[in-house]
Parts: C-alpha cells; sequence; structure tokens
C-alpha cells in the first residue's frame, strides 16, 4: 500500500519537473517535523525514533527551519 502511494507521488513529481534535491529536502523536512510532533517535542526522543544522532537531528531542523513546539 505504501509503496504503491509512493510511487504516485513520485510519478507526480516528476511529472511535474520537481528536482530530486528539493523532493528529498521535502520529504526529510515533512517527516522530521511529524515525528517530533508524536514526540512531543522532545529532540532525544525524535533523533532515536529517526535512527539518527541528536546533533545530526539539531542541525536537519536549523536547514530546514523546523522549530520545536512548545510543551
Amino acid at each position: 500500500m505504501i509503496s504503491e502511494k509512493i510511487e504516485r507521488l513520485v510519478e507526480e513529481m516528476v511529472d511535474k519537473d520537481v528536482q530530486f534535491e528539493d523532493a528529498v529536502r521535502e520529504f526529510e523536512k515533512r517527516f522530521i517535523s511529524r515525528v517530533l510532533g508524536r514526540c512531543d517535542g522532545s529532540l532525544t526522543k525524535t533523533a532515536d525514533a529517526l535512527g539518527m544522532h541528536r546533533n545530526t537531528l539539531a542541525r536537519k531542523m536549523g536547514d530546514y527551519k523546523i522549530r520545536k513546539r512548545a510543551g
């Protein structure tokens, strides 16, 4: 099911000439934001859930201008 959804999304993005780097950035930004929300803004829990180091998460959040929600 998820594979079919991703396939349709990729097809749509390719049809609209979305650049690969832009697609990756947008996906990563939204994925991080969603997991951060599910982890109640905890960087440690979010980093663990994403399988990345907390410093990497903090850097990506800065790059993408993602803010923790006030608890």
